[in-house]
């Protein structure tokens, strides 16, 4: 019977042919539909209820485990603890309910001992989020440290690169955020960033567009530590530049390394920014190796006049594609 069967095939080829294509399609429609399946299952949700996470970080270590892009989608609510996204973990976009509504918050300090370790948490490990992966996307949501005006007490460290924020608010005092690794790119949209003293500091390149810097207290803006052969530093476009009542000075940036780059271009400057606009952090040196620029800025704070004579130059900087290369987080 097979032989009769296999020389009827040969025979009459077409329904066997059939046949066979009638599975592939039906094997080809099932890993679409386990695809579509596999995809809806890479949202994992913080908030009340049984199917939600307790907490930001037990999501994160669920989606890290399952090994895929993933959203985590956090309720309304302060969400309060160290959020950990861990080296090689995959591309995860956090996204909550609005910046005022969903707040992750916790209030380590450089000088508090870590209890792990009998140590203090020191600068680094002060950070209420740690994004130690590439590709992360967050949105819609507050990232805050509230341990006060104690010195060094940092709301986001971004380690990894092409990380994007979107609709963001870091809030902190000194150090908020620190975009510490040279060679990593980072891009931040319509966010709010609040502190007093080198509130946005490290070796980054980042861009930041449409963003409010708000000062809290007496200080200083940006403190770059760009290396000399890296092209670019930290670039804020388009940015308004604002400051609490009671705040009677806020330099626009020093270099925390000697040259340390950092440009406002198109910004509204409405802090009280004392005519020279930048400081050396003290050492002379650093006059001939910062980079520091404005171009185009209006404001109170914006008068070029009386600026330090070492401010690198006032024309217009370079466009997004050099920045970012072809990176493009929003579209």
């Amino acid at each position: 019977m097979r032989a009769i069967a296999s020389e009827a095939s040969l025979r009459h080829p077409l329904p066997s042919l059939r046949r066979r294509w009638r599975g592939r399609v039906w094997l080809a429609l099932s890993c679409a539909l386990f695809a579509q399946s596999a995809q809806a299952a890479r949202t994992f949700d913080v908030g009340p209820g049984a199917d939600a996470y307790g907490s930001v970080q037990a999501a994160i270590e669920a989606a890290v485990a399952q090994g895929d892009a993933a959203t985590i989608r956090i309720a309304a609510g302060t969400w309060r603890g160290v959020v950990d996204v861990p080296p090689g973990a995959p591309a995860l976009r956090l996204t909550g309910a609005g910046a005022t509504q969903t707040r992750i918050v916790h209030d380590h300090d450089a000088a508090r001992i870590d209890p792990r370790s009998g140590q203090p948490f020191g600068t680094y490990g002060s950070a209420t989020m740690f994004v130690r992966a590439d590709d992360f996307h967050a949105e819609h949501l507050t990232i805050a440290n509230d341990a006060g005006p104690v010195g060094q007490a940092v709301a986001l460290v971004v380690d990894g690169t092409r990380a994007s924020f979107d609709g963001v608010h870091l809030l902190g005092h000194q150090d908020t955020l620190y975009l510490r690794k040279a060679g990593t790119r980072a891009w931040f949209r319509d966010c709010r960033i609040e502190g007093t003293v080198d509130y946005v500091f490290g070796a980054a390149t980042a861009l930041f567009e449409r963003c409010t810097l708000h000062s809290v207290g007496d200080g200083y803006l940006a403190a770059p530590s760009t290396p000399a052969e890296q092209a670019h530093g930290f670039v804020f476009r388009d940015c308004t530049i604002t400051a609490a009542p009671a705040v009677t000075r806020v330099h626009l940036g020093r270099p925390w390394r000697p040259h340390g780059a950092t440009r406002f271009e198109r910004c509204r400057i409405d802090a009280p920014v004392p005519s020279e606009g930048w400081h050396d952090w003290g050492k002379p040196a650093n006059r001939d190796t910062a980079r520091f620029a404005e171009h185009a800025n209006t404001g109170t704070g914006s008068a070029l006049q009386g600026r330090v004579s070492w401010l690198r130059d006032t024309d217009a900087g370079p466009d997004t594609a050099t920045l970012m290369q072809d990176w493009r987080p929003f579209e």
